[in-house]
């Protein structure tokens, strides 16, 4: 969990810096349950601000685009 994503939402919202990381949680889990399989697995170290897995995840920005409603 990225310390600055909570310590965002904390500042943003006025909510406990608890209540800020369970936030987090609950849309890193939306979000890895939504996404195709190879970008959910990297969401993990997205968060976490390991850049390796934003690049990977622009790699495979393509298969989003019905996630989106983007029609084709």
């Amino acid at each position: 969990m990225s310390k600055t994503l909570v310590q965002l939402i904390q500042e943003r919202t006025g909510i406990s810096e608890q209540q800020a990381g369970q936030a987090v949680d609950v849309v890193v889990d939306f979000l890895k349950q939504r996404l195709p399989a190879p970008l959910a697995g990297q969401v993990d170290g997205l968060v976490k601000g390991d850049i390796t897995q934003v690049e990977g995840m622009l790699g495979n920005i393509g298969s989003l685009g019905g996630f989106f409603g983007k029609k084709e």
